[in-house]
């Protein structure tokens, strides 16, 4: 995970829009908090999608592995049920975070 907290600040220099940064500036904006908060926000956007892209062979085989094979939880269940035990209901408390 990205973490910025507290790191070190450093100048730098951008060309921004004249008429934005003369509004910003009559609105009081802090403009390199401004700044960095929204380069922070895309940097973490970003990174989330090259993330996935580079990660998409691993997560699509290992959806259609739990497709083709189920679930640890439902292989465990399976395996109970061979065995002649009753699996936990849906709504045990292990599953209390689905929706209601």
């Amino acid at each position: 995970m990205l973490t910025f907290d507290n790191a070190p600040k450093k100048a730098t220099n951008l060309s921004l829009s004249a008429s934005t940064l003369e509004k910003a500036r009559e609105l009081g904006l802090n403009l390199s908090k401004t700044v960095d908060e929204l380069l922070e926000k895309e940097v973490r956007r970003v990174s989330r999608i090259q993330w996935a892209e580079r990660n998409k062979v691993a997560i699509e085989q290992y959806n259609a592995r739990i497709e083709s094979e189920g679930t640890f939880a439902q292989q465990v269940q399976e395996w109970l049920v061979a065995q002649g035990e009753t699996p936990a209901p849906n709504d045990a408390p292990h599953n209390a975070h689905s929706a209601a």
